[in-house]
């Protein structure tokens, strides 16, 4: 084997995890007979007991509340994007019951929301809230939370990197709830959660396959203060939600 091939053969054992060799001549060795399977040192065996520095330990919770803790810690007072140096207050988490059946997810937090750490507490959270008990439940049986976590300047959008940023926290808190149905409140969580750019008028009232959940999208209720008359939509769509919690 010349320099090069040997450069190209130890960069290739690289890539696929293989820290070194032994120069015991019995890893060189093939057992013979009847043995099924190697009896001798392998380069497999030294794989698997080298030290891998680069692998993420896996933390096993003992229930969504302690995940949904860490989740949380794990944020912090958080500066991984711009919007800590834009003028918010706090971060936004998500309120609710760790082991809901059903799930809220928004766009952001608003003004209300980002003085006092809970997602949907002014004005279109209060419909959101009548919303809720329209079928029947309340809000400490839901949980809420919204694709970021702090509130963008003036209420504005969400852009590309904020998301790319924050949505994984999201993620975390929907596996660790594990919601049979999520209902996305509005285009923009709608868009975002579906990477979509089909109006809301098209995805409202749909059913989607969600990381394991359900996912329904409907308007938001901010829309509905500013368009009472597409109440009926939505409560259609609740009701389609109540019956899928009933069904399940």
């Amino acid at each position: 084997m010349d320099r090069d091939q040997l450069t190209e053969h130890l960069k290739f054992a690289g890539e696929i995890g293989v820290a070194g060799v032994s120069r015991d001549a019995a890893w060189r060795t093939r057992a013979t007979g009847p043995t099924v399977g190697p009896t001798l040192p392998t380069a497999k065996a030294e794989m698997s007991a080298a030290p891998k520095p680069d692998a993420a330990p896996v933390t096993v919770f003992k229930n969504s509340v302690d995940a949904l803790a860490a989740i949380r810690a794990d944020i912090g007072d958080c500066t991984r994007c711009k919007l800590h140096t834009l003028g918010r207050t706090q971060v936004v988490f998500g309120v609710g019951n760790p082991n809901a059946d059903l799930m809220f997810v928004g766009e952001a937090p608003g003004a209300d929301e980002d003085e006092q750490g809970i997602p949907f507490i002014g004005r279109a959270g209060q419909l959101l809230t009548k919303i809720i008990e329209a079928i029947a439940l309340t809000r400490e049986d839901v949980y809420i939370a919204n694709i970021i976590k702090c509130r963008p300047p003036q209420n504005r959008n969400p852009e590309p990197d904020e998301v790319a940023t924050c949505e994984p926290f999201l993620f975390q808190q929907i596996d660790a709830i594990k919601p049979k149905i999520i209902v996305a409140l509005g285009k923009y969580a709608a868009q975002t959660l579906l990477r979509t750019d089909t109006p809301i008028s098209r995805l409202r009232g749909q059913q989607f396959d969600y990381r394991g959940s359900t996912l329904i999208p409907t308007f938001h209720p901010a829309y509905l203060l500013r368009n009472p008359s597409s109440k009926r939509e939505v409560w259609d769509d609740m009701k389609l939600v109540k019956t899928l919690l009933t069904d399940f």
